[in-house]
C-alpha cells in the first residue's frame, strides 16, 4: 500500500462530517493538556505578599491568554488556510518549552514562563476554528468544539494528578503533563490537515471565509457597531457567570447544602453539556440564515430566562442539584449560541467579507478581560459575604439586562438589515 494510496485515502475522509468533528474536538482538547495540568498540584508551601503561588500562577497564565486574545483579532481574521497547521504545531512547541523552563526556574520567577505559556494557547481556539465555519454543518461542528471546554480541563487535570501520584514534582508535573498530550496532539493535527476547504455549495449556502485585513475589520466593525457591541457585552456577562458558577463550585454547593461535590459536579455538567449542544446543534435544519440568527437570539433569551427561572424556583423549594443544572443550561444557552450559530449566521446573511474567528475573539477578548478583573477582585478585596447570595444576585442583574440587550439585539439587526438592503428574503435558504 503506497503512500500516496494512504494520503489519498486520508483525505476522502477529512471530508466526512465525523473525522472534521473528531479532528477539532482533539487538537482542541489535546491543548488542554498544555495548559491546565498545573492545576491539579496546590502549590501549598508558597506564597508571595501574601498572595497563595497557585493564584499568582493562575493569574498569569490566564493574563497572557487574555493579551493572546487581543493580539489573535489579527492574527486569526488574517492567517491563510495552509497556514494554520504549522501555526498551531509552532504555538504548541513554545508553550511546551515554556512548561520545561517553568521546571528550571527557580520560584517565583518561573510565574513569568506560565504568563509565557498562556500566550500562544490563546490563539488556538481560533486556528481551529477556521477549519469548521463556512459549512453547511457548521453550528453541530463547533457545538461539539464546545463540548470540549468541559471535557478537557477535567481530563487535563485528572493527568497531573496521576502524574504527581507517580512522584512527580510540582514543578516538572506540567511539563510531563504536555509530553503525555503531544502524541495525541500530533495525531489529531494531522487529520485536522486533512479536511478540505469548505465546498462550492457551502460557500454557495454560507458565503466564503477569507482572510481579513485591518481595514475590512474596520469597516465591518463600525458597519454594525451597535449589535456587536450588545452582542459583546451579553457575552462579558455569560463569561463571567460561567467563571464564577465553575470556580467557585464548592463554595456554591456547600451552600446549597453539600459538602462534597466532585462526582455531583461532574454529572451535573453532563446534564448542561448535553442540554446546550443538543438546542444549539439543532440550528443546522434551519437553512434561512435570518430565521437561523433569530433562533440563536431566542436560545440566547431562553437561556438567561432558565437562569432567573431557577432562582425563584430555589425560593420556592427545589432541589440544589436541579437548580446547579438549571442555571448551567442557561449560561451555556447563550455562550454556546454565539460560538456556534450567532456569527456565523450573521456573516451568511450579509455576505460581508469577514470569518468568525474575528468576530468571537472581539468578544473572548473582552470576556477574558472581565474574568480577570473578577479573579482580582475575589482574591485582592477582602469580603464576608457568602459565595452563593453573591452569585445569586449578580445572576439576577446580568440575566435582566441581557434579556433587554437581546431585545435590543433582535430589533437593530432586523432594521439594520432592511435599511442596508440586505434583504431577509434575498437568501430564503441561505
Amino acid at each position: 500500500m503506497s503512500f500516496e494510496f494512504l494520503k489519498t485515502r486520508f483525505y476522502k475522509l477529512g471530508g466526512n462530517p465525523i473525522w472534521v468533528l473528531i479532528a477539532a474536538f482533539g487538537t482542541y482538547f489535546c491543548m488542554y493538556g498544555f495548559r491546565k495540568p498545573y492545576t491539579a498540584a496546590t502549590y501549598v508551601d508558597e506564597s508571595i505578599f501574601n498572595i497563595n503561588y497557585k493564584v499568582l500562577l493562575i493569574i498569569a497564565q490566564t493574563l497572557g491568554y487574555v493579551i493572546a486574545k487581543w493580539v489573535g483579532i489579527k492574527i486569526v481574521s488574517e492567517i491563510k488556510r495552509e497556514r494554520r497547521i504549522r501555526a498551531i504545531l509552532g504555538l504548541i512547541a513554545f508553550a511546551e518549552i515554556m512548561l520545561l523552563l517553568f521546571a528550571i526556574v527557580p520560584r517565583p520567577w518561573n510565574i513569568i514562563c506560565i504568563f509565557m505559556n498562556g500566550l500562544p494557547l490563546g490563539v488556538i481556539f481560533g486556528l481551529v476554528l477556521g477549519f469548521l465555519e463556512g459549512r453547511k454543518i457548521t453550528e453541530f461542528l463547533i457545538a461539539g468544539l464546545c463540548a470540549s471546554f468541559i471535557v478537557s480541563d477535567g481530563m487535563s487535570k485528572s493527568v497531573g494528578s496521576m502524574l504527581l501520584g507517580m512522584g512527580v514534582t510540582e514543578n516538572w508535573m506540567p511539563f510531563f503533563a504536555g509530553l503525555v498530550f503531544l502524541g495525541p496532539m500530533l495525531l489529531f493535527l494531522a487529520m485536522l490537515a486533512c479536511i478540505p476547504a469548505p465546498s462550492p455549495a457551502d460557500v454557495a449556502h454560507r458565503a466564503e471565509r477569507q482572510p481579513m485585513t485591518g481595514e475590512e475589520r474596520r469597516i465591518f466593525f463600525y458597519k454594525y457597531f451597535p449589535g456587536l457591541l450588545g452582542i459583546t457585552i451579553i457575552y462579558l456577562f455569560v463569561t463571567l457567570l460561567r467563571g464564577v458558577r465553575a470556580d467557585f463550585a464548592v463554595e456554591i454547593w456547600t451552600g446549597l447544602g453539600y459538602k462534597q461535590t466532585p462526582d455531583l459536579f461532574t454529572t451535573s455538567e453532563l446534564y448542561v453539556s448535553f442540554g446546550a449542544i443538543m438546542a444549539i446543534s439543532l440550528a443546522v435544519l434551519i437553512k434561512n440564515h435570518y430565521k437561523a440568527f433569530r433562533y440563536s437570539l431566542l436560545i440566547g433569551l431562553t437561556g438567561l430566562v432558565i437562569i432567573l427561572l431557577a432562582i425563584r424556583l430555589l425560593d420556592n423549594g427545589i432541589g440544589p442539584f436541579a437548580f446547579m443544572v438549571l442555571i448551567g443550561v442557561g449560561v451555556y444557552l447563550p455562550y454556546v449560541a454565539i460560538h456556534a450559530v450567532v456569527f456565523e449566521r450573521l456573516i451568511a446573511m450579509t455576505r460581508e467579507r469577514a470569518n468568525i474567528g474575528f468576530l468571537m475573539y472581539i468578544v473572548d477578548s473582552v470576556g477574558y478581560t472581565g474574568y480577570i478583573g473578577l479573579m482580582l477582585f475575589r482574591y485582592l478585596h477582602s469580603s464576608d459575604e457568602a459565595i452563593l447570595p453573591l452569585f445569586i444576585r449578580i445572576s439576577i442583574y446580568m440575566s435582566s439586562a441581557g434579556i433587554l440587550l437581546i431585545a435590543f439585539c433582535y430589533f437593530y439587526f432586523k432594521i439594520k438589515l432592511k435599511r442596508n438592503d440586505t434583504t431577509i428574503s434575498a437568501f430564503p435558504a441561505g
